[in-house]
């Protein structure tokens, strides 16, 4: 039997390794006529960076600072998710499927795709991967590793060819 899949998470970093992926993720959404949620998430600063800094600047101007970032941060993504998007284009007929629904979140990475993942009942996660070694992955652990062993749903982890 063929699975169904009619909603895609691709999660993504900006890196190269998911640009990459996000070919694979449209190709997908193309073939299944499936929708894709784009999703980016921004780690949480360090708690002592957070204190230091405030106490620096002041809580209410360091509240301020991290607002406009998050402002600013937001619409560099959103660009770049919808260059990847018009990049696309050329390949398939329409950029609808590829950007229903676009997410910046907050969090620890592989617990927020999880976490997406199950409230919008992906069928599917894509992202990219470094494919480090396993004696670095193990020491540093990988986002997608973390995901691929957590996940109810299939990943889809995707390399850049040639290993990069």
């Amino acid at each position: 039997m063929t699975p169904e899949i009619k909603t895609i998470l691709y999660a993504t970093d900006l890196s190269e390794n998911a640009r990459h992926a996000f070919s694979y993720a449209a190709d997908l959404a193309d073939k299944y006529s499936a929708a894709i949620t784009i999703l980016y998430v921004m780690e949480p600063f360090n708690q002592t960076m957070e204190v230091q800094v405030s106490e620096m600047v002041g809580p209410e101007k360091w509240r301020e600072l991290k607002e406009e970032k998050k402002a600013y941060l937001s619409r560099q993504i959103e660009n770049r998710l919808q260059e990847f998007c018009r990049e696309m284009e050329a390949a398939y007929d329409s950029c609808r499927l590829l950007a229903e629904d676009i997410r910046i979140e907050k969090g620890s990475p592989h617990e927020v795709i999880l976490e997406v993942s199950d409230s919008i009942e992906a069928d599917l996660i894509v992202m990219g991967t470094h494919g480090y070694n396993i004696l670095k992955d193990a020491f540093i652990g990988g986002t997608a590793r973390k995901v691929v062993r957590a996940s109810r749903i299939p990943v889809l982890t995707v390399r850049l060819p040639g290993g990069r």
